[in-house]
């Protein structure tokens, strides 16, 4: 009687000792679990957050403080709604059937070469048949600043673009398309008519009268020839042999950017995922107490029964 006794504890031992490490095991995973969670959240987040600092970087542009900066323009044959790259023939010129725009790429990025860098920035203009058309060079040593505008041909923008990009450590990118084709077609609309206007003032020249009549006739038709000067170098950056496509680079003196550690990125993470782990137990806790707190309250005063009732 005795030993079916202590065999019955003794598997009722086993059993308990069995189910406390299933529950045990399961508890833990649970547990563990949101640790996991935060942890890898926190690892990519930091991988991600570093290479958006580096293509995203803030900062003041250069460019944007500068107003008579020369404006490039290009051209695309249009083909049943479909842009098309023009072939640079003088039909180019006209309105009809061709998209005209501005497309201007800005580029930032650090040295700790810089001089070294600001030969790869001519050399590269050079190979690409590029012209710099306004550059400025600012600071000491050790806090230089060299700052390009650059023309380059519409069929190699894009290659250029991608090659100033290995040229330093990038902290800022952007690359802008405006279509200009209404300004275009008002220009020459404009032109036209101070044209037409100037050709009626010069027959009323021609026919004589009053010399007030006349005095003021020769000036307006001067301020109408000033106005067509003026529109003849606006319309002169859409002519085909000048159509370019601007890309704006800014190159800055600094030290190389310390990289960071596998060790300090996991030691970082760590740190981070304790710190919050913690306050989400304390929170679920929190929680679970003030739930017990409740139900103990609604069993005391039979809330539920009240409720059925």
């Amino acid at each position: 009687m005795a030993e079916s006794q202590l065999s019955i504890l003794t598997e009722s031992y086993h059993y308990m000792n069995a189910t406390f490490k299933k529950r045990l095991k399961k508890a833990c995973l649970l547990l563990s679990l949101p640790f996991i969670v935060l942890f890898t959240f926190r690892m990519l987040y930091g991988y991600n957050a570093t290479r958006y600092d580096v293509l995203e970087g803030s900062g003041d542009d250069f460019f944007s403080s500068i107003t008579d900066l020369r404006k490039n323009y290009a051209s695309e044959k249009m083909y049943k709604g479909n842009y098309q790259a023009h072939s640079g023939s003088e039909s180019a010129q006209g309105t009809g059937g061709n998209q005209k725009y501005e497309k201007t790429a800005s580029v930032r990025a650090k040295s700790s070469q810089f001089e070294k860098d600001v030969a790869v920035v001519n050399a590269t203009t050079r190979r690409f048949s590029a012209v710099i058309q306004y550059e400025q060079n600012l600071g000491n040593n050790g806090n230089r600043e060299s700052h390009l505008l650059i023309g380059v041909n519409p069929a190699a923008f894009d290659s250029f673009y991608q090659a100033v990009q290995h040229i330093g450590r990038i902290t800022a990118r952007k690359v802008t398309k405006v279509d200009k084709t209404n300004e275009y077609r008002q220009l020459n609309a404009k032109r036209t008519t101070l044209e037409n206007t100037l050709a009626s003032l010069n027959e009323l020249k021609s026919k004589g009268g009053a010399i007030g009549d006349y005095i003021t006739l020769h000036d307006k038709i001067l301020e109408i020839q000033s106005q067509l000067q003026g529109l003849g170098v606006e319309l002169g950056n859409f002519n085909t042999e000048n159509e370019f496509c601007t890309v704006r680079f800014s190159l800055y003196e600094g030290a190389e950017r310390a990289t960071v550690s596998i060790w300090a990125r996991l030691r970082t993470s760590l740190e981070w995922t304790i710190q919050y782990y913690c306050l989400l137990m304390v929170a679920l806790a929190s929680m679970a107490g003030l739930a017990f707190v409740v139900l103990v309250i609604a069993e005391k005063l039979k809330l539920v029964e009240k409720i059925r009732e």
